[in-house]
């Protein structure tokens, strides 16, 4: 249980949680992972004979990270520690977790929430709309609310997703790192009460929901980057296909090359936002924010480099190409006017080609200094492992 001056309701929900270890015969104990409390509530923790855990720096993540740290047991059940929770009602949670699951939410939609437990843009707003883009974001559709502050999980394999987060983000990563790596998720509805504290909660409606938002987008690169970035390349290609002719008509709108400066421009920002998410899923591979996978292997190979100069010389080739036959159309007036419908729409696509030739390039340039420091690292690695290895040996 994170604690951060609870002293008004910690007592009753350590003799539930007792309560419920007697009353099933489940060898556990009673964590208390305390965040900085100055009304006593570590004094009267250890007076029930729980465990108290110092956590520090402060945050809602951080008190449940060296609570997790500390534990003993195979199953770890956390919850907060304001009565919201019966943690006297937690033999479902120990039922999925015997029966194979890693992560066993709560779900408070699918069971009960008594009047007063939850505010009104909570329950039908904030809370169902951030879960629903979790579920889409990250296919979780097990999980029907992300938010839930109950939860159980194998000790083992949540420490191996090496959480980081250590504000109220925490619960969050929980899930998606989950998800990611392919735990096996399951819920169980489960009954929220009104909180017993004598004060606000902690909880900011405001700033977590966008600090929940942001998180989600950071992870997801794919809805950040990648797909906004395909529907603009895609829309601007299309668009540029259809005016590089020349005019279009439709009904009594006339589009010309004005709507191709900005179509070739949404081509650009497309190419560039696609290859951001390509650097974002790599980074996030190399920092162990998203497990290893083999879609973009490729980009790892010793040759990616190379091959990206290729694509790079090739699209800035096409580029000057188009810039010299704008050239020349331009000295056959000798350097004078030019018609403007013509000229912009050579001179629009040479700077595509070239932009997109700069780019690729530059592109090339960042996979091959992740692939040195991925080989560096890897390196080291076998160094280290080598060493350990004769070491026991000898």
């Amino acid at each position: 249980m994170p604690c951060l001056n609870e002293a008004r309701t910690l007592a009753a929900c350590i003799k539930k949680a007792q309560l419920f270890l007697n009353e099933y015969d489940v060898s556990g104990e009673v964590i208390i992972a305390d965040n900085g409390s100055t009304d006593g509530s570590v004094e009267l923790a250890k007076s029930m004979n729980a465990k108290v855990v110092r956590a520090n720096p402060r945050g809602y993540g951080a008190a449940l990270a060296a609570g997790i740290e500390a534990a003993k047991g195979k199953y770890v059940i956390m919850g907060d520690s304001d009565e919201s929770y019966d943690f006297s009602a937690l033999f479902p949670f120990v039922e999925k977790l015997r029966a194979g699951y890693d992560l066993v939410m709560g779900n408070r939609f699918r069971g009960r929430i008594v009047p007063g437990a939850m505010p009104f843009m909570h329950r039908y707003f904030g809370n169902p709309f951030l879960t629903a883009i979790g579920r889409l974001f990250f296919s979780c559709k097990e999980c029907g609310d992300f938010y839930c502050g109950l939860r159980g999980f194998q000790r083992e394999a949540v420490r191996a997703l090496q959480l980081q987060s250590r504000g109220m983000e925490f619960a969050l990563e929980m899930i998606v790192k989950a998800r990611l790596h392919d735990l096996r998720i399951t819920e169980v509805p489960i009954t929220l009460s009104p909180h017993g504290r004598d004060r606000a909660p902690h909880l900011r409606w405001y700033r977590d929901g966008w600090r929940s938002l942001r998180f989600y987008l950071l992870m997801s690169p794919r809805w950040f980057f990648g797909i906004p970035g395909v529907i603009l390349l895609v829309g601007g290609m299309i668009v540029s296909s259809l005016l590089l002719p020349g005019p279009l008509y439709v009904m009594s709108i006339t589009f010309d090359y004005h709507t191709l400066m900005y179509s070739t421009s949404a081509i650009v920002l497309g190419y560039q936002s696609i290859l951001l998410f390509v650097f974002a899923e790599l980074m996030a591979v190399e920092t162990g924010l998203h497990p290893v996978g083999s879609r973009f292997g490729f980009l790892q190979q010793r040759r990616t480099l190379e091959r990206c100069m290729v694509i790079a010389i090739t699209l800035a080739a096409l580029g000057v190409v188009l810039g010299i036959i704008a050239t020349r159309q331009w000295s056959l007036v000798r350097f004078g006017n030019l018609r403007p419908a013509v000229t912009i729409r050579l001179v629009s696509c040479s700077v595509l080609f070239l932009l997109l030739g700069g780019q690729t390039l530059l592109a090339g340039f960042f996979f091959g200094l992740m692939n040195l420091v991925a080989e560096r690292r890897a390196l080291r690695a076998s160094s280290s492992l080598g060493a350990a290895e004769s070491k026991a040996g000898s």
